[in-house]
């Protein structure tokens, strides 16, 4: 993600694919002396729709807060490497990842924003951090999380970082990760992923429906006039 700020500091990674290039997340890890820069006034967030999103700054700071030092546990922490490889075609993070011992693969679409693999990183470390019984230094109370709740703060986390990202270091938009900051924004990341993975989370999408009968074709009519298309789980159903 390319800062705004000048007190970042670029520096080359260890743990992506060569074919990616230098992974532009080096640009959130702390510089030279002090703690973390005061963030620059965010920037309102537009996408093709015209659909925006207008940033809090304390809230960002927030964000950042917890950020950096996850970045900097990816950039420096020997005992796990995640590589970032190319794909042809688009994948949300969790479609994408490939998880054997103490190495995450996740894949990112060929031509398309360099920076969106800095939440792909971000959500395969969490998944890697779960496996390694870290994940409560990166997710506090995630001792109490499991299945559907434990995805759900994920993606929630990575949102975030990806709207930090937009709002903040200039992040070049990528479709699958607007629809994950949008739908969080707008109260509906609940509805996202149990559209998307209805059939991995089945129980939690059958309550949903019994709760809300109207929810998803709420949902459905919302994302379509924000993105122009169905959403995942229902494209290609007629």
């Amino acid at each position: 993600m390319k800062s705004r700020s000048s007190s970042l500091q670029i520096s080359p990674l260890r743990r992506v694919a060569p074919v990616m290039g230098v992974a532009l997340l080096a640009l959130a890890l702390p510089g030279c002396g002090g703690g973390p820069p005061e963030l620059p006034e965010p920037r309102p967030i537009v996408i093709r729709s015209g659909a925006r999103v207008f940033p809090d700054k304390a809230r960002l700071q927030e964000i950042d807060a917890w950020f950096r030092p996850q970045m900097e546990n990816i950039e420096r922490d020997p005992s796990f490497m995640i590589e970032v490889v190319p794909r042809d075609t688009p994948a949300y993070p969790w479609e994408s990842l490939y998880i054997q011992g103490d190495t995450a693969k996740t894949g990112l679409e060929k031509g398309k924003s360099l920076d969106a693999q800095t939440a792909y990183m971000l959500y395969a470390h969490y998944r890697l951090m779960k496996d390694f019984g870290r994940l409560e230094e990166f997710l506090p109370d995630s001792r109490y999380l499991e299945g559907y709740l434990l995805e759900r703060a994920i993606l929630a986390r990575v949102a975030d970082a990806w709207l930090l990202g937009r709002a903040v270091y200039d992040a070049e938009a990528y479709d699958p990760l607007e629809e994950l900051l949008y739908s969080n924004e707008n109260e509906y990341l609940d509805a996202f992923i149990l559209t998307a993975r209805g059939g991995e989370f089945r129980e939690e999408r059958e309550e949903w429906l019994r709760e809300d009968p109207e929810g998803l074709e709420r949902f459905r009519q919302w994302f379509v006039e924000t993105f122009s298309r169905e959403p995942p789980g229902l494209r290609g159903t007629g």
